[in-house]
């Protein structure tokens, strides 16, 4: 079945926003469009596109998580620690912390708890936690860590093909793969699911844990950029995974993900920031800025729905 042209514009949006951006820093910065410049605008989206695809997860089942901004900071201070000075007990907390990912998505379940209140506390409890590991700043991310992310791989930056394998690999697993579509079944109709003899409890549980296995990477890869840590290191990172999950497609219900398309938004809002670095505007007000660029998006996107809905 072929899609309409109103469904084929929402579709191709993310990649027409980054497309526009990355004109405008052409525009305003024609250096920029280079090996090196590429590597500079799009190194921290790495980060942000992992913690993107974690939220995606909780959208692929209606949920919401406002705790990963503070559990990507959670591990980026393990990883500048006990993973660089005890690696061995680095390993085993990150296993913990994932663990306790999905303990939380079967705890949701099993209480039929609102994901959006419970992880809103856990925020709490992985910021104290954070604090207990690295409570000032600092901390020393492990050698073959920064190494692997200061890699210069021929021809095409780094930032790229990281982007494109965690794109790739997420498209796959939640829409390819079967396993997938299973998961995504359960935010289309989890008692569908459930009838179908699908337990909805160890979906919930597995997703949660993807989730977190995501944002460990997403905390190791900002870790291995940064070279050090603090517990508060990525509190923004809740909103912009939001953010890029969203303008990439991704919807608040019916199990409707596009991973491509997250990815594409996350690098989109580390493209934002560079145009409105590049336009001289203060820290505070390029907050402001990428907010309107968002609400702009998507009142586009919401126009074209309202339009195909009416055909």
């Amino acid at each position: 079945m072929k899609l309409s042209w109103r469904s084929q514009i929402r579709t191709a949006l993310p990649a027409v926003t980054f497309l526009l951006l990355l004109a405008a820093v052409g525009v305003l910065h024609p250096r920029a469009i280079s090996y090196f410049g590429f590597t500079l605008m799009l190194n921290l989206a790495i980060p942000i596109a992992l913690a993107t695809i974690a939220q995606t997860m909780f959208l692929a089942i209606n949920d919401l998580d406002l705790s990963v901004g503070s559990f990507v900071g959670l591990v980026a201070c393990i990883g500048a620690t006990w993973l660089n000075t005890r690696p061995l007990l680095g390993v085993v907390a990150l296993v913990a912390c994932i663990a306790g990912y999905a303990a939380l998505g079967a705890l949701v379940q099993w209480r039929q708890l609102p994901s959006i209140v419970v992880t809103l506390g856990m925020s709490f409890v992985w910021l104290g936690c954070a604090i207990l590991v690295l409570p000032t700043p600092g901390g020393t991310a492990p050698d073959w860590l920064s190494g692997l992310l200061a890699f210069q791989p021929p021809l095409v930056p780094l930032p790229i093909l990281l982007a494109v394998a965690i794109a790739l690999f997420a498209h796959w697993l939640l829409i390819r793969s079967s396993f997938g579509v299973i998961l995504r079944g359960m935010g289309g109709n989890d008692r569908a699911m459930h009838r179908a003899g699908w337990s909805v409890l160890r979906a919930r549980a597995t997703l949660y844990a993807l989730a977190g296995c995501f944002g460990v990477l997403s905390g190791l890869a900002l870790v291995g950029l940064t070279t050090s840590a603090d517990a508060n290191i990525a509190q923004r990172y809740t909103l912009l995974s939001v953010a890029g999950a969203i303008l990439g497609g991704c919807e608040f219900f019916g199990g409707r993900v596009a991973p491509l398309g997250a990815v594409l938004g996350a690098l989109a809002l580390a493209l934002a920031g560079s145009v409105l670095t590049f336009l001289q505007l203060g820290a505070d007000w390029q907050v402001g800025a990428q907010g309107l660029i968002l609400v702009a998006v998507l009142a586009f996107r919401a126009v074209v729905a309202s339009r195909e809905a009416g055909a």
